[in-house]
């Protein structure tokens, strides 16, 4: 049963960011703004614009955006009437003049990205982010890959930076429900303020992740409209609310509307249907990235080789996001090995 917080939860819808993976940074303005005033109608809280990794991932490489992210987001904030635009911001690749610029152009809230064990490297931006006025949100990428006590300590590190809020992050969908449980757990116990969750369905366990995640008094969860996310997506919006709802909690959200946008208006966007295929299964299993299928994928092409294969090595290499340069070299070493074999 979900116990009764004294936060109202709030919904990310992460779609128009995670999304983008899936769509190769394909994005229109008008599909933006079609979303966005859709998912505002609906009564969604926060809705997250910008590369698929984050402010100023927009290179040759983690892949080019159709349009300027920075035009993208105006677009989201001009849509928007009552929630709020949100940023994802991985130092190293966003830095704080593109922090600068999205608050400028409207956006309130940044989820400052780091790699679970690297949370010191997020200090700089989280600082600018509080000093801009904007709610700073300290986010713990590929959380299945340390210890509960690693992730706690990184977790203070976010929150003495003046997070106020870190998310465990599922970025491989590998977590299992009672790893979920025993993370949540240790950051509400350990911190003061609030903890948010963001899950992949790479094992068809977001949902099901999702809901132990407040039950341990997560307040804080993404979701994306259609699972349109990395990998087979992510927590999908419009189950979610309905779960939600039949459990007794209100988000707030339109759930017909929700379910409304979902067919009409993130639909049309898909490539494909955002189903777990077997990159997604496999990058679940081998507990790596999820916006790394794609650039498996062709480099699996490119050099002949099984992508599984890829995602296998990365994920015992532990690759993390950040590193999409090592798929090439992993991919260029098995096939050289792959050939030695045969000779």
């Amino acid at each position: 049963m979900i116990r009764k917080s004294d936060k109202t939860l709030q919904i990310t819808e992460v779609s128009l960011r995670d999304g983008s993976h899936a769509v190769a940074h394909q994005f229109t303005e008008s599909q933006i703004r079609s979303a966005v005033h859709a998912l505002d109608e609906a009564g969604v809280h926060n809705i997250e614009v910008s590369h698929g990794d984050g402010l100023g991932g927009s290179t040759l490489q983690y892949g080019r955006s159709l349009v300027d992210e920075m035009k993208l987001i105006e677009a989201a904030v001009e849509e928007s009437k009552q929630a709020r635009i949100a940023v994802l911001l991985l130092p190293g690749i966003g830095t704080v003049h593109e922090l600068k610029q999205a608050h400028a152009l409207g956006a309130r809230l940044v989820r400052v990205a780091t790699h679970v064990t690297e949370a010191d490297v997020s200090a700089q931006h989280l600082y600018m982010a509080r000093e801009l006025g904007m709610e700073a949100i300290g986010f713990l990428m590929m959380s299945h890959s340390a210890p509960v006590e690693k992730l706690v300590e990184q977790a203070k590190l976010m929150e003495s930076y003046g997070a106020e809020a870190v998310y465990v992050t599922d970025s491989a969908g590998a977590l299992l429900p009672y790893q979920v449980k025993e993370r949540i757990k240790a950051l509400h116990q350990s911190l003061s303020i609030e903890i948010g969750f963001h899950a992949h369905n790479n094992l068809s366990l977001a949902v099901a992740n999702t809901l132990v995640a407040i039950e341990e008094g997560a307040t804080r969860i993404d979701g994306s409209v259609r699972c349109l996310g990395a990998g087979a997506g992510n927590t999908q919006t419009e189950v979610l609310v309905a779960v939600l709802q039949k459990m007794g909690l209100d988000t707030g959200i339109d759930l017909y509307r929700m379910m409304d946008l979902a067919e009409h208006v993130i639909g049309p966007m898909l490539q494909r249907p955002q189903e777990i295929l077997t990159g997604s299964l496999v990058m679940g299993y081998a507990g790596v990235y999820s916006s790394f299928l794609l650039h498996a994928q062709r480099a699996g092409k490119r050099f002949g080789i099984d992508s599984r294969d890829i995602l296998i090595e990365l994920g015992r290499r532990g690759i993390i996001g950040g590193q999409e340069d090592m798929i090439l070299d992993v991919a260029a070493e098995l096939a050289h090995t792959n050939k030695n074999e045969v000779l």
